[in-house]
């Protein structure tokens, strides 16, 4: 066996990786400089990716719906039958897809997910099969969007560099949101609100430590997108007349309205899909709901796809508030239809486009009720596409500098701001989630943003237990009970019955208690005997479990009763503290 442990050695070493690669690494993690210029090249490969991801659907849709040049499928002419069969025809190239994926019959995870309960990891195989479910939604004119593949690319791109330099958590972590904001930032030509996302959606949190990495990788995004040619998608509005108090007001109400209908929304999206998952067969679905888009793409082109040119042809075009209402409603329909069905995709371009219709649609029921113009219809379509977004998305400073960048009005982003948080207020008020962590929501996931609480799921019962507490049959007397645990030898004593399932708890004192028959079982003298904890509890719910025993140590057991060890609720605190410290320097980036 001795001449076989050079070798062992020698593939160890091989699987750590190459020495400079170790050393790198330790260098990455040490000095901060190295740590920004690795999250500029993780932004530059995003911005990459996300030109790629983009061009590869626009391509699909010109192909399959025969369109000009330069024109978006949601700004097409009205289409004709043999197009609109595209859409079912999708519905079953997507279940094609999701069927030579099967393997993989897990949740799959997105990068909000992997940020908040897996440390920033991402799976290669799980990153492949969102963007390629989400291309071909998007191509074949699913009502969806494409910036949850943007995102799932750049977060897959910093987590796998992360883990290759076997970065610490915190770390990771930034860099996966430093990788989706470059992607935002690069889709939308906009660094500020692609950092702004990465803080809000992605890592959870604004850390100072996060900083420098997450904005230089935007701008990093951002500027590979445009040197690759990539204009980004800007919102041209005519600039309207100064907000003042009244106007604020207003608009305020406007984000009321907003936040209502985001939450409508994404109920009807979770509505729909339990519904068709329950009376559906699995593979029929994004059939039928293809089918059913056609049906809405008869009426409007305007419904389908993320609707970049839709919005922009409502907002430049002055068009009768009835048409506005009409397509309000078919776009929302439509995006219920395609999410519910089972195509992949997002809410964030569509929640913009929508929003821009409420917020057009407000103007004009306030001015039809006055009699006369109140409100600037362009600057009121762009506080709707902010607030309703931020009540889908859940990011209210990226729609307000995703404003900023696209109209440079400073007077109107104070207007979209206090929309914004107002729509914000109302959904945590009213619902609590947004339209990402609802969905992990539904699948029993209790995360509500993207803040680390792995730590928690992984700190579990089974974990913090001592092994091998003192254990005695229940039916052992008192007397023999004393022999064996005198005062001050332990505190506490696991029982068990006759087939070897727990049965209780005693203290040593309590049996060394004068008066007590010695004859007597100790079984007798046992607490807490229906009060236990499995090991798979994380911490959180272990300390709920303490608080409703009110007891200061339980058993652990497994599924048969059988005693794994003992938890002291003293342990368990003291767990908590160390590890929520822990967090809290990570976050604020101390070593």
């Amino acid at each position: 066996m001795t001449p076989m442990l050079p070798i062992i050695a020698k593939a160890r070493r091989r699987l750590r990786g190459p020495a400079w690669l170790r050393w790198l690494g330790g260098q990455v993690r040490s000095v901060e400089i190295l740590f920004v210029a690795l999250a500029i090249l993780v932004g530059m490969g995003a911005g990459g990716l996300t030109v790629m991801q983009g061009a590869l659907a626009r391509t699909v849709q010109h192909l399959l719906f025969d369109l000009p040049e330069n024109v978006r499928l949601s700004g097409a002419p009205p289409l004709h039958w043999p197009q609109l069969l595209m859409l079912p025809i999708g519905g079953a190239v997507l279940v094609l897809f999701n069927r030579l994926v099967r393997a993989r019959r897990r949740s799959l995870v997105d990068a909000v997910e992997a940020n908040a309960l897996h440390g920033g990891r991402m799976s290669a195989a799980d990153s492949a099969v969102v963007s390629g479910q989400t291309i071909l939604s998007n191509g074949f004119g699913a009502s969806v969007g494409l910036e949850a593949a943007y995102a799932q690319a750049g977060g897959l791109l910093a987590s796998l560099a992360g883990h290759w330099l076997k970065l610490r958590r915190g770390d990771v972590r930034t860099l996966v949101g430093a990788g989706s904001g470059a992607a935002i930032a690069a889709a939308f030509g906009a660094p500020i609100a692609g950092a702004f996302y990465a803080f809000e959606v992605v890592i959870g949190a604004y850390t100072p430590a996060a900083i420098a990495p997450v904005v230089a990788a935007a701008l990093a995004g951002a500027q590979t997108a445009r040197r690759l040619g990539v204009v980004p998608y800007i919102v041209n509005v005519q600039r309207g007349p100064e907000i003042h108090t009244f106007g604020y007001l207003l608009y305020g109400g406007l984000g009321v309205t907003c936040a209502l209908i985001g939450i409508a929304i994404m109920r009807g999206v979770a509505l729909m899909e339990a519904r068709t998952r329950a009376h559906l067969p699995g593979w029929s679905r994004p059939i039928v709901g293809g089918a059913l888009m056609a049906g809405l793409a008869a009426l409007s082109p305007q419904v389908l796809s993320a609707g970049h040119s839709a919005l922009h042809i409502d907002i430049m075009a002055s068009v009768p508030i009835a048409f506005v209402a009409g397509i309000l409603l078919a776009k929302a329909l439509a995006s219920i239809v395609s999410l519910g069905f089972g195509f992949r995709g997002g809410l964030f371009f569509a929640s913009l486009f929508l929003g821009t219709l409420v917020g057009h649609l407000y103007a004009g029921l306030l001015g039809w009720v006055a009699g006369q113009s109140i409100l600037n219809a362009g600057n009121a379509a762009m506080v709707g596409m902010a607030a309703l977004a931020v009540a889908v998305v859940g990011a209210p400073f990226t729609m307000t500098m995703l404003v900023l960048s696209a109209t440079g009005n400073f007077s109107l982003t104070g207007a979209v701001l206090a929309a914004s948080l107002v729509s914000s207020t109302i959904v945590r008020q009213l619902f609590g989630y947004s339209f990402s962590t609802w969905r992990l929501h539904l699948r029993g996931e209790t995360i509500r943003s993207a803040r680390d609480v792995g730590w928690v799921k992984t700190l579990t019962a089974g974990r913090m237990m001592r092994r091998q507490p003192n254990i005695v049959p229940g039916d052992t007397s008192i007397a023999e009970f004393r022999r064996r645990f005198p005062l001050g030898s332990t505190s506490r004593v696991v029982l068990t019955d006759a087939v070897d399932r727990y049965a209780g708890i005693v203290s040593p004192i309590a049996a060394h208690t004068e008066g007590l028959d010695a004859a007597e079982p100790v079984a007798t003298l046992a607490g807490a005997a229906d009060m236990a904890l499995t090991p798979d509890l994380d911490i959180a719910a272990v300390m709920r479990q303490f608080d409703a025993a009110q007891r200061d140590e339980l058993a652990v057991i497994d599924r048969d009763g059988h005693v794994l060890g003992l938890l002291t609720e003293a342990h368990v605190r003291r767990r908590y503290v160390d590890e929520l410290e822990k967090a809290q320097r990570e976050l604020f980036g101390e070593r």
